[in-house]
């Protein structure tokens, strides 16, 4: 199979529906249209390669690489923003910028589209098919390496502190976010807190895992850590109001309230492994403090 066969495979593995149009082995003009696509370029390639990123890229509340977008032309997801680059390669979303992407693929663009993994071998994967459409297939096996070992070193963690009692068990989590809704099952976000040793309490609850759900339901759910969408310094917002409701204002003081960035679970990236050891390290404080309440006279 010819290295052009490859990439042609692996961008229909990432949802895409297009094949790239004879680009180089290493795309040397390349334009994201999509944040999450700016977080793995630019983990894989220099600047000098990425001609263009999205605006969203160098907001530090949202991305993970606003630094390493500093002095990269920015983009809002147009196609009249995008041609003028003659790019070798976009990258863009499978649900995001669909005007743009239908309109560049009229015109034949190299043009790569990104799935949304929902779990963290779906993360590894993503990362491996787009470090080899961009020729770095080295470096992103460098970068799942990173993200492995981190997550291994939570494994082994959790294996030292773990007594072997059959009471042992898995602190009870809720991730609330802006509008009220939860991670669930079949979520990246509920994979990140099975990995950190938390039982999701968005799978028990009878109105169903996904979506937004009642704040009764949360409240009377039984959480012992609360994970809140941390942005302290973000725009008001209706979708963030709830996160300010008396009600969850009221459940944080029985309840571990953690923060948590959203930067580290808005993409399927290796930021993951961030917030499986921000989870971890609140589980073992949790599980702490119930230790020292059943040992309380």
């Amino acid at each position: 199979m010819t290295r052009w066969a490859i990439l042609f495979l692996a961008a229909l593995s990432l949802g895409g529906g297009s094949a790239f149009a004879g680009p180089p082995v290493k795309p040397q003009r390349i334009v994201s249209l999509n944040l999450c696509a700016d977080e793995l370029l630019l983990r894989l390639i220099g600047p000098e390669r990425v001609a263009s990123v999205t605006w969203l890229a160098r907001d530090p509340r949202n991305s993970g690489v606003a630094a390493l977008a500093a002095g990269i032309p920015v983009n809002r997801g147009l196609a009249e923003e995008v041609v003028p680059l003659r790019p070798d390669l976009v990258v863009a979303g499978r649900y995001t910028t669909r005007t743009a992407v239908g309109l560049l693929k009229r015109l034949d663009t190299p043009l790569l589209e990104l799935d949304v993994p929902q779990t963290v071998e779906g993360v590894a994967e993503q990362i491996r098919a787009v470090a080899l459409a961009v020729g770095e297939p080295e470096r992103g096996e460098a970068v799942i390496a990173g993200m492995a070992a981190r997550l291994d070193a939570v494994d082994a963690a959790a294996d030292a502190t773990a007594t072997g009692a059959p009471s042992e068990r898995r602190p009870v989590a809720v991730m609330l976010r802006p509008n009220g809704f939860v991670a669930g099952p079949g979520s990246l976000a509920d994979a990140v807190l099975n990995r950190a040793g938390l039982d999701n309490l968005a799978g028990r609850l009878p109105f169903g895992g996904q979506g937004a759900l009642p704040l009764e339901a949360i409240i009377l759910g039984g959480a012992e850590l609360l994970v809140i969408d941390a942005a302290p310094d973000a725009p008001p917002s209706l979708a963030h109001a709830v996160l300010h409701h008396p009600a969850v204002a009221a459940l944080a003081q029985r309840a571990r309230a953690v923060p948590l960035p959203s930067r580290l679970l808005t993409c399927a990236g290796p930021s993951i492994a961030e917030a499986v050891e921000t989870l971890a390290a609140a589980r073992l404080a949790a599980t702490r403090d119930a230790a020292a309440r059943d040992a309380a006279p």
